[in-house]
């Protein structure tokens, strides 16, 4: 592994265990063992490494995103699988969902990255919901308030899921990911049809 890749990595595991505002690069050179000054050859803030730390983050869900477009099935198996791994990848992150806000408003970049990002996650997410309706998983009688409203609960829970797991459930992250990813999918209950509701019960719903 290269010396930036190893930054990068040491950085995203003491930015989750000790929260980003309490680590500085030397504490990052430190646990390295290697000097400051080898660390900013690469990175000259910890802000720098938050914007990397931020890119792969978006780059690992783009790939996300893009396997569920190319997934001709669309079926509850895919949505689930889907949500479950994304889940899974914004634990491994999770620093960045705990202090969202003050990133957002400390890094101008970051924050016109994400209002971007919204949008086309917004586009995205409609295409990959009118590919549930056409294989008749979701209902196709569905008012467009209701789905856009989704959408909004979607980002909402997605942002936020896990400082309520640090505040009040404190699960590990296989317990954590698989219990908000129930939470998350019982958001689509209503949109299935009779057929796939049953179907959900049956495989979900313990």
């Amino acid at each position: 592994m290269k010396t930036k890749d190893k930054i990068v990595s040491k950085a995203l595991k003491l930015f989750n265990e000790k929260g980003y505002n309490n680590i500085t690069t030397r504490h990052i050179a430190a646990e390295l063992n290697i000097s400051p000054g080898n660390l900013h050859y690469h990175f000259k803030h910890s802000e720098d490494i938050i914007k990397q730390l931020f890119l792969e983050l978006i780059s690992q869900m783009d790939q996300m995103m893009t396997d569920l477009k190319k997934n001709e099935s669309k079926d509850l198996e895919s949505l689930y699988n889907f949500t479950y791994a994304t889940f899974g990848i914004f634990y491994s992150y999770q620093f960045i969902f705990l202090n969202f806000l003050d990133i957002l408003n400390k890094l101008p970049e970051i924050e016109a990255q994400y209002e971007i990002l919204n949008i086309r996650r917004k586009e995205e997410f409609n295409i990959i919901f009118e590919g549930f309706q056409k294989n008749a998983i979701f209902r196709t009688d569905i008012p467009d308030f209701i789905m856009d409203h989704l959408l909004t609960q979607m980002f909402i829970f997605g942002n936020s899921w896990i400082l309520h797991n640090k505040i009040t459930l404190q699960l590990n992250k296989e317990e954590a990911v698989k219990h908000y990813t129930l939470v998350q999918m019982n958001l689509f209950y209503p949109l299935l049809n009779d057929e796939q509701q049953k179907l959900y019960e049956s495989k979900y719903i313990r």
